[in-house]
């Protein structure tokens, strides 16, 4: 099952790089740099295009904005050579939950335990 499921992942765009990225990535890439979810980071040999691949879902927002800044080209030096400097104030990077079970549930959600006691909320009734 290993090698067709191999398979199924080089055609299709949604679990990782398609057969033509894989090809173009295996004959022009230059790896750059990898990040702490394991996506890596590739260019080609003049540095004209910067790609990444993904490890696991195609998620644009599981890009660190340290390397959304080399591979949209704002600075030349990878993440890896250069890192940004960091404010005390900034928290780290997370991925764009919506959707997901580990996204924003405020009080009074469905999706939250229903609390025992409603005494936070009146209905309104018209006059």
């Amino acid at each position: 099952m290993g090698i067709l499921n191999t398979i199924f992942r080089a055609l299709t765009w949604w679990d990782g790089a398609t057969l033509n990225t894989q090809l173009f990535t295996w004959r022009r890439g230059v790896k750059v740099g990898e990040d702490d979810q394991g996506n890596v980071y590739y260019r080609n040999a003049d540095d004209s295009r910067r790609w990444v691949i993904y490890n696991g879902d195609m998620e644009a927002s599981r890009v660190s904005p340290d390397w959304h800044g080399w591979l949209h080209q704002t600075w030349d030096a990878p993440p890896t050579d250069k890192p940004l400097v960091r404010k005390s104030w900034e928290k780290p990077h997370v991925e764009n939950l919506t959707g997901t079970m580990l996204s924003y549930a405020p009080a009074g959600s469905i999706r939250q335990e229903k609390p025992k006691d409603r005494s936070d909320y009146e209905a309104w009734s018209p006059e």
